[in-house]
């Protein structure tokens, strides 16, 4: 615990008061920016800026330009520090009864400037960590005129207080009868989809890549014909040229792309996709020579009903009937059954394409019926699509015919 402090201490509202340790460090932790507050000639001043917090000191970034930095050198520079997350707003009968959900520090104290050549590169570290875990490695270190052009100083946590309030409406009961709506209205600070630099050709890093659960998780999957890696865009120029061809596209959802630009909007929309939790898309690469090879995905992900279907696929020819499809649906069968509990996994193909129908029962799926008017075509006409199934206890007896179908094949007696 923090031991209260005349400036820490709540006139009103003490309920909503804290000084647990625990609390403080993890609305600290969470937080990416706070405001700092000084004086300069006797004049307030905030700024946001960045902060990180290592054991019981908060570290704060800046530059040896700014005027709190430069006023940090010597005795310090004191400071109030405030950090708040919002996580509601509170929606009253009344307007005197609106209020937010939320939780927030404040912390007082004298903040020195980091002289330590080794604690100001151990913190910018820790800055950069706090982005994603990893990325301080994934990334170029400050050189030696950038570390002079950074500036962090440094707040002993010691004067800390939390306030909080979480919970529903606290209408005066006189108001409860009142015909208007109220409640809570949650508020989560959520990660977009990543969007690459112009020029980037490495892949999206690991901590980069949100998964709802771990149905929503693309692992890594490998066989002694395929591996399956997550999808990604670096990938267009090799997919590309594994793919062009209109036998390839005949029957998917979109047509041929004239170029890898047009394929990188197809992966674009396919990672869209997946990150709002429609879809788990992989790339497919020969386990032999590493080259792309093609791509297929989870989709319709159902964990409460521990259902999932297989699908997005396109191979190139070349690989047909090598048994890299075969395989790429056997780790993916057995990622659905054997690791994520699933029950039931579905399979969709257009009642034209007869080699995927064929290719599907050779898994050992069941033909289920058929979607009529299931979904448009590229060139506008309505599809109709063949729905097949596996079930849990239909896998063990596919699992081994498919294993056994991969074997190499003795030569025939002569």
């Amino acid at each position: 615990m923090y031991p209260p402090t005349a400036r820490t201490t709540a006139s009103r509202s003490r309920d909503r008061m804290s000084y647990d340790r625990a609390a403080a460090h993890a609305v600290l932790d969470e937080a990416y920016h706070c405001a700092l507050g000084f004086t300069v000639d006797g004049e307030p001043r905030v700024l946001p800026t960045l902060h990180v917090r290592v054991g019981d000191t908060l570290y704060l970034h800046g530059s040896t330009g700014s005027r709190p930095l430069l006023a940090a050198r010597g005795d310090g520079l004191p400071v109030c520090v405030a950090v708040t997350l919002l996580d509601g707003l509170v929606y009253s009968r009344s307007h005197f009864d609106h209020s937010a959900n939320y939780r927030s520090v404040v912390a007082h104290g004298t903040a020195h400037l980091v002289t330590d050549p080794g604690e100001k590169a151990d913190v910018l570290t820790a800055l950069v960590e706090k982005v994603g875990a990893g990325r301080a490695a994934d990334s170029r270190p400050p050189n030696r005129r950038e570390l002079a052009e950074t500036a962090v100083l440094a707040l002993p946590l010691r004067e800390v207080s939390v306030r909080a309030r979480s919970g529903g409406v606290q209408d005066d009961p006189a108001d409860l009868a009142l015909a208007h709506w109220a409640g809570v209205v949650p508020l989560r600070l959520t990660a977009g989809r990543p969007e690459p630099d112009a020029g980037v050709t490495a892949p999206l890093p690991a901590y980069l890549r949100t998964a709802r659960t771990p149905w929503h998780a693309p692992a890594a999957l490998g066989g002694s014909h395929v591996r399956l890696e997550p999808l990604d865009l670096s990938h267009a120029d090799e997919l590309y040229a594994a793919t062009a061809d209109p036998e390839v596209w005949r029957h998917l959802s979109g047509p041929l792309p004239t170029g890898p630009a047009e394929l990188r909007e197809v992966i674009a929309a396919a990672l869209a996709e997946q990150h709002r939790g429609e879809r788990v898309a992989w790339v497919q690469r020969c386990a032999v020579t590493g080259a792309v090879v093609g791509s297929t995905s989870y989709y319709e992900i159902d964990p409460e009903r521990r259902s999932v279907a297989i699908g997005h696929t396109f191979l190139g020819r070349p690989w047909w009937r090598t048994g890299i499809n075969t395989e790429a649906k056997l780790l993916l069968l057995a990622r659905a059954f054997d690791e994520l509990g699933a029950v039931r996994v579905v399979w969709h193909t257009d009642i034209r394409n007869e080699r995927s129908q064929r290719a599907i029962e050779r898994l050992g799926a069941t033909r289920e019926g058929v979607l009529r008017r299931h979904r448009l075509r590229p060139d506008g006409s309505w599809r109709d699509t063949v729905q097949y199934s596996m079930t849990v206890d239909e896998w063990p007896n596919a699992q081994a015919s498919l294993r056994e179908s991969l074997l190499p094949q003795a030569p025939a007696a002569g």
